[in-house]
This record gives structure tokens, sequence and C-alpha cells, in this order.
């Protein structure tokens, strides 16, 4: 895959309040094969993101949702100008018809906060992320704790989407809820390793998925209603899982967890 067209995946059409930004890629040859996982490079690029934002906030006493709204600066559409690249790639779409709106970063960010009390969180571990991926814009609360042995437990899941025009809502609430189980079982057990040159793993026995009894007791979903064009639904809503949950472990526990999958590194 090119590397510049990975980084239109959540890098270069990511819009940053910030004058100077700068990004570097390297050759990384491959000694395995890869293919295709669900929302693609986007993936990780919001959790790498994500996590920091969150750690700024932190590091300057900040609260983390004023922080993404600071960071992301007020509302606008981006340019490639803006962003000093000489095109965006938008997922193929033009941006006149599909531009990078930043309100509506604003917008889901204010939604899924208020869905989940975040003014009033009080003892509960919560965390934040928000993401644009395949035109759409999702932004995620998780709540966290720690279940009687001590393991990570996903208590509860805000989600606020703002894809466009919706023609089925209940389809485009089943790829959300979806989807954020899909970036559970990836926080929770995600982890492909290779020895003698091949896989370890070998089927759903040794890649475990996120189970029934993990799910969240319940994942709240707010649609945003529009008569804007309609983007994707079935992959944007997994970038900001990962991030939204290693954000509420730190507010569980203190600690930054900068590797997935997490149960292996908290070592509860």
């Amino acid at each position: 895959m090119r590397p510049t067209f990975e980084l239109g995946l959540g890098v270069t059409d990511l819009p940053l309040a910030i004058p100077n930004v700068l990004v570097e890629t390297a050759p990384a040859p491959a000694h395995v094969r890869i293919g295709w996982l669900r929302s693609v490079a986007n993936i990780q690029q919001a959790f790498a993101v994500q996590c920091f934002i969150d750690e700024l906030a932190h590091a300057t006493k900040r609260d983390p949702r004023d922080m993404q709204l600071r960071v992301l600066g007020k509302a606008r559409q981006l340019t490639p100008a803006e962003q000093g690249v000489p095109k965006l790639g938008n997922y193929g779409a033009p941006l006149d018809k599909h531009p990078i709106d930043v309100a509506r970063h604003h917008r889901v960010l204010e939604r899924v906060t208020k869905a989940a009390g975040w003014d009033k969180r009080g003892g509960r571990a919560l965390g934040l992320a928000v993401h644009r991926s395949f035109l759409t814009y999702v932004a995620v609360v998780a709540q966290v704790s720690k279940g009687p042995r001590g393991e990570l437990r996903v208590d509860e899941a805000w989600i606020a989407a703002d894809p466009g025009t919706i023609v089925n809502a209940d389809r485009v609430k089943a790829q959300l809820e979806g989807a954020f189980i899909f970036g559970m079982s990836a926080v929770l057990h995600g982890a492909i390793t290779v020895a003698n040159g091949g896989v370890v793993q070998t089927n759903y026995r040794d890649y475990p998925l996120a189970r029934i009894t993990e799910a969240p007791r319940r994942i709240h979903i707010d649609l945003i209603q529009s008569d804007g064009p309609p983007g994707g639904v079935g992959e944007p809503g997994v970038p900001p899982v990962a991030p939204a949950i290693a954000n509420a472990v730190f507010a569980l526990t203190g600690q930054r967890e900068r590797k997935l999958p997490l149960v292996r590194s908290i070592g509860t």
C-alpha cells in the first residue's frame, strides 16, 4: 500500500488548528502477507492521535473534550492548501460534495459527551475519541471498570454519528453496534504474533473475539439527521473505539497504555 494513500486515512485529512505539522514515512518491508482490516489505516492512526490528544489534555490540566475542540479549532472546511498537501484523497469523493467539515466534528463531540453525562461523570472512568473516515464523523465515549478478578470491563458505550443522509436508521445502528464490538475485540484480544516465519495463531481458539459476557451492558447510538450526501457506515464506527477505551483506562488507573491488546499490557 502506498504510504501517501495510508496517510490520507486519518493523518493528512485530519483537521488540526496547529500552524506546523510534520508527518514522515519510511519504507517498512513486509515479511508476512498483509491483508485488509475493517477501517484500514484509520484504526492505528486514530488510536495514536486520539490517545495523544488525551495525553495533551491531562498534561495541560484541560478537560479532554475541551482539548479536542481546541485542537480541532474553529468550524471550517478544510482545503489542501490549509493542510499543506497537493490534494486530499477524501475516499475518492469530490471535496465540493463531501467537504471535510470541522463543524461536524464539533457536533458529534458535543452530542456524545452530552449523552454520556460527561460533565457529571463523577467517579466514572470515561474515555473520549472522535474520528472522520469514509466521509462519516463518529465520536465515542467508553466507560470502563475492573471486574471481580481485576479484569478490564467495558461497562457502557455512547456513539454519536453524522453519516449524512440516512436511508435505514436501524441498519446504521446495527453497523455502529457491531463496529464497537469489533473494536473491542482488537482492544482486548487482537494480537497476531509471528514465530519461525509463520503466524502463531491458527483459529478463534487462539485468536479470540469479544464474547457476549464481555459486551457492554448497553451501547447507546445517537444518529444525527442530515440532508447532506450519505457517507459510509460499515467502517467509520471502528477507529474511535480503541482510543476511547484506552483513554478510559487512563481515567481508571492513571497509567497510559500505548500497546494493544490492553488486557496483556495492564496485566490484571
